[in-house]
């Protein structure tokens, strides 16, 4: 069997190891960039989604929001209805840095996909996709306290 996850490790790590060079000039580190952006297209998010979308622990989640938020990248608002919610926001430097954020993520995505056809990039996706929602399955099931059976 081709060792498929080592290689998307592999690339994952040398992309968010480029990343937090690139956005210690920003005072952002060890992926925080990844909490702006979606706080930067998700205003108002809360803390429990966040996580789920990047795929991390609350604690893991809570530790670099608390670092944005102690940095002024983003700041928490009390939900109207429910006051024990709290919205995560992009504050205006947060807003500053996204674009430069953004250009990145665009320059490394044009860097990754050099030489490949439109049609092979949309397949990869799709293919890349369906592993993530077979990953989810267990990323779901561990969250939960559950033991994957091997």
């Amino acid at each position: 069997m081709k060792e498929i996850l080592r290689e998307i490790g592999m690339i994952a790590r040398a992309l968010d190891s480029i990343s937090n060079i690139e956005f210690i000039e920003h005072n952002l580190t060890k992926g925080q960039y990844l909490y702006l952006v979606r706080i930067c297209e998700n205003p108002g998010i809360i803390q429990e989604k966040l996580a789920e979308m990047i795929k991390v622990d609350r604690t893991t989640a809570s530790r670099a929001i608390k670092k944005l938020e102690t940095n002024g990248f983003i700041e928490k608002k009390d939900d109207r209805q429910n006051k024990k919610i709290k919205k995560l926001f992009p504050t205006a430097k947060g807003n500053t840095v996204y674009p430069y954020i953004k250009k990145e993520n665009d320059h490394s995505n044009k860097v990754a996909l050099t030489g490949f056809s439109e049609s092979e990039v949309e397949t990869m996706f799709t293919l890349l996709q369906r592993v993530r929602k077979n990953v989810e399955k267990d990323w779901e099931l561990v969250k939960k306290g559950k033991k994957r059976d091997y």
